[in-house]
């Protein structure tokens, strides 16, 4: 009999088809909501190999259902998405994707991108627009009733400038926009000249500069929470906010109370506060979805087909290896396999973060 493999999403066929050559494959359904706890405990139960997207976090209790499992494929690039220490104590391989060759510039190009998207349909108010021409409001006063604000001239103010920044800054600027930014480690002077970008030593003044403020920053015990109501009351009230970072970088409350009480003028949101490992099930605001200002993407920038596809085809391609008695390019705990302990800089540990009371450390990916 074959090796089973559960997947707990849909993915791309080419994954399937990889782990098809070596397994048989039980892809979970549904798309209108996340696999639950008792699901996945019961297909773990069932399988030797689980295949897990970012929104699911593999716990302790899944992993201990089956004492027996060979192996774990997740689609991040740190261990933040299992339980890594009992990983390692029951010595399950735990599989990263393939970062190196990934087409078309990757996550972090993708997530550049929507960015530039969520801005500009801010600045040219597109989503309004178009609800508004879908119910039959295209009468001669439009223009006046969807003025946006553009962008030639404006200042985008970037916090955090790394390598999705990076992809971000030369758009910027060829939108004839002024690129300003704070970070942790100041650019080299080459790459601010090559960037065509201007530092600003203290970060609230990059929101009081900004008229769209962009966040790029990595989540870290640093981070977390770091924006929240006294830098939302440096911004312009003609300023938009933009988080396609991570969402417990904000305090979605005050985000929420700086939009209601007219503090900014909108914003583009990409990731929520509540999104695991924070709690299982992801929440979007009420308040934020009923705001014409605001609009709102599930977390899926870096997803597209082409991507997608060849980073979950790693991940199958992890899998095939370790059932073939391999060690994968891109196993994370070289230990079970009797190396060293090891975190390698593209597939190791990042800084630990609290999550929801009562729960174990999570490691930010």
């Amino acid at each position: 009999m074959k090796p089973r493999v559960f997947v707990f999403q849909p993915i791309p066929q080419i994954a399937i088809d990889t782990l098809e050559t070596a397994a048989d494959v039980t892809v979970y359904p549904h798309l209108d909501r996340m696999i639950s706890m008792d699901e996945m405990i019961g297909a773990a139960q069932r399988h030797d190999y689980l295949l897990a997207l970012h929104e699911n976090f593999i716990p302790a209790q899944v992993l201990r259902a089956n004492l027996d499992l060979k192996g774990v494929a997740i689609l991040g690039a740190k261990t933040g998405m299992v339980d890594y220490d009992v990983a390692l104590e029951l010595k399950v391989p735990v599989v990263s994707f393939g970062r190196e060759g990934i087409p078309g510039g990757g996550p972090n190009k993708n997530t550049a991108d929507l960015t530039v998207a969520l801005m500009l349909n801010l600045a040219y108010r597109v989503i309004e627009a178009d609800r508004y021409t879908h119910a039959g409001k295209f009468k001669q006063n439009q223009t006046m009733a969807l003025m946006g604000v553009g962008c030639a001239g404006k200042t985008v103010g970037m916090i955090g400038l790394g390598n999705m920044g990076e992809y971000m800054a030369p758009v910027f600027r060829a939108l004839d926009m002024q690129v300003v930014y704070n970070k942790r480690s100041r650019l080299s002077p080459e790459k601010e000249q090559d960037l065509d970008v201007e530092w600003v030593a203290e970060m609230d003044d990059v929101f009081r500069q900004a008229d769209f403020l962009v966040v790029a920053c990595p989540l870290t015990p640093e981070t977390m929470d770091m924006i929240g109501a006294r830098q939302f009351a440096l911004m312009k009230p003609t300023a938009f906010f933009i988080n396609t970072a991570r969402g417990r970088i904000v305090v979605e409350a005050d985000l929420i109370a700086a939009l209601e009480q007219g503090q900014i003028a909108g914003a583009g949101i990409e990731t929520f506060a509540s999104e695991p490992p924070e709690q299982w099930e992801v929440t979007v605001p009420e308040a934020l979805r009923r705001m014409e200002n605001v609009i709102l993407t599930p977390h899926n920038g870096g997803a597209t087909w082409q991507t997608r596809g060849y980073m979950l085809n790693t991940l199958a391609q992890g899998i095939v290896a370790l059932i073939n008695g391999e060690r994968p390019q891109t196993l994370m705990n070289l230990e079970v396999f009797g190396g060293e302990t090891l975190y390698p800089e593209l597939y190791g540990r990042g800084p630990a973060v609290p999550v929801a009371e009562g729960g174990p450390a999570i490691y930010v990916y």
